[in-house]
This record gives C-alpha cells, structure tokens and sequence, in this order.
C-alpha cells in the first residue's frame, strides 16, 4: 500500500508540469524554438517545485503545532496567523506599496504569534499551553478581529488595490522563474535542520510538559521558540502564494493514518506528503474547465473544510 502511495507521488509530481490548460508533450519541452518549452522550464516547473517546497512548510507546520499544544485542530491557519499576514499584506499593498510582500507577511505573523503568547500567558500564569482550548478560541477571535480590519482596508482602497488584496487572499503559486522557489526552498532546508536540532525537545514535549520541566527543559522558552521560527516560515511562505489552508491540517492526519508511528518520527512523511498534496491541488486547479486556473486557496479549502467538520465530529464522539 505504502509502495502504491509512493509510485502516485512521484508520478503526480512528474506529470504536473505537462498538464495545464494547454498541454505539453516531452518533445516540446527540449526544442529551443517552440514557446511551450519556455512555458514549461519558466512557468510550469517553477510553479510545481514551488507547490511542494509550500506544501511542505505548512504541512510539517501544522504538524509542530499540533504536537506543542497537543490538539489536533490547532495549526498556524486555525490559530489566525495566516489571517493576521493577509491583513498585513493588505495594508502594505495600500499604504505602503513600496515594501515588499515578505517583510509585511512576517511581521503580521510574528505580531499574531506574540499576541497569542501574552494572552495565552495572561490566562493561564503556569504555562502557555495548558489551556489548547482557549489558544484556538482566541484564534478564532483573532481571525474574526482580521477579517473585519480587512473588510476596511477594502473599503478604503482603490479597484486596483481591491483586486491584488483579493487575488492575494485566495492563493495562488503562479510565479515565473526560479527565484521564490528558492528562497522557499531555503526555507524548508532550515525547517529541516531545525526541527531535527530540537527532535529531543519536541519528543519531551510530547510526552508531557511536566516531565519536560523534569528534565531541565525551559518549557516556554522552547516553545515560544519553536513557534516564532515555524511562524516566521509561515509567513515567508505566504508573502509568495498568499494564505492556503488546511495543508497543516490535513496531511499530518492523513500521514498518521498510514505510518502509525509516534509523530516526532513523521516529520520527513509529513514534509513529502505535504508538498505532493499541494502540488496535486494545484494540478487540479489548472485543469478543469475554468476561464482560469482555480487559485490554489480554494482547492485546498474545498478538501480540508469537511475534513476539519470531521475531526470536530470525532473528537466529539472521543
């Protein structure tokens, strides 16, 4: 079954860049006079290595999350971090057009993460995440807060300001050359090397916070740690393709389901599967019939919206 799910990845991931709303054959992609072969090496490519090196990130992000406040629903989307980088990048696109995406994307995530930190500590004195009900209720609070300043920043702007705040709220990896893939494939090598640095930490972690403080682990100190660095990925991610949800969500369910194993040993599952299944909603959105390709946002909330349904339901009957 394993086996299966591995030959479907890597055959996703090879198919990908021929398919779209014209189709591409292996012929074209070599001849130097055919404008199909600057589709693909300039468009196509970039926009699939780009797709997995996102998907990995959210993916082994919400992983991270799930396991430091030990709940299965939280993620940086249901925590309202992605929320708080649109309406940072929404006000940079009106106000302040000559700073780049990146920067305002990470300072809308690092500011939501400390905001959720303070509160969070302001409620509960012993620790920062004995309370993963009240983290996700003041996510939620802070996504409606978001939205609402959104709603505003569009009732201010001008038809052009409207038009890239929403093209840049629904999602969307089209990108031309490889510059951003790289800069987010950086960003997943240091994920990597990050999270395996603090293996030990997160297995303490995910046996108890108490037994963590037992053995000498500075519990909030790690975790405030853990969660500014995977935020600040977060939102370098985001500042190219826009908020995607549900792909923290979803995948690290879905690898449980079929390794079985403790979760500190499905980072690298979780990184695959993660990028594959971006890259898999992001053939789907170039595929069907539309005008134009689907943004990547909507596919992905198609998918993960009734999942997040289903877990409620299960954690209800649990």
């Amino acid at each position: 079954m394993k086996i299966f799910i591995y030959i479907l990845s890597f055959l996703i991931i090879f198919i990908s860049p021929f398919l779209g709303e014209i189709n591409i054959s292996l012929n074209q992609i070599f001849s130097l006079d055919d404008s199909m072969s600057m589709v693909f090496w300039d468009l196509r490519v970039p926009r699939v290595i780009l797709a997995f090196f996102v998907g990995s990130i959210l993916a082994i992000s919400g992983l991270v999350f799930q396991i430091v406040f030990k709940n299965e629903l939280i993620t940086p989307y249901t925590l309202g971090i992605a929320s708080g980088t649109t309406l940072f990048s929404a006000i940079s696109i009106v106000f302040f057009p000559l700073i780049p995406l990146f920067f305002s994307s990470i300072l809308g995530s690092l500011i939501t993460i400390l905001i959720l930190f303070l509160i969070s500590k302001r409620l509960n004195k012993k620790s920062l995440i004995n309370s993963t009900n009240s983290m996700l209720l003041i996510g939620i609070a802070l996504s409606y807060f978001y939205s609402s300043a959104l709603m505003l920043i569009f009732f201010i702007s001008n038809l052009q300001e409207n038009y890239s705040i929403v093209r840049f709220t629904l999602g969307s990896l089209d990108t031309v050359g490889f510059i951003p893939t790289l800069i987010v494939g950086f960003t997943v090598f240091f994920v990597f090397i990050f999270i395996f640095r603090i293996k030990n930490s997160i297995n303490l972690l995910l046996i108890s916070n108490d037994v963590a403080f037992l053995k000498g682990l500075n519990v909030d100190k790690t975790i405030l740690t853990i969660l500014i660095f995977i935020t600040i990925c977060v939102g370098i991610c985001i500042s190219f393709t826009g908020p995607i949800g549900f792909v923290g969500l979803v995948i690290p369910h879905i690898v449980k389901l079929i390794y079985k194993k403790s979760a500190t040993k499905l980072f690298i599952p979780t990184l695959f599967f993660g990028g594959v299944f971006l890259a898999a909603c992001d053939l789907i959105s170039r595929i069907l019939p539309t005008a134009s390709a689907l943004p990547i946002g909507v596919v992905t909330s198609f998918i993960g919206a009734p999942f997040f349904v289903y877990l409620l339901i299960r954690k209800k009957e649990v």
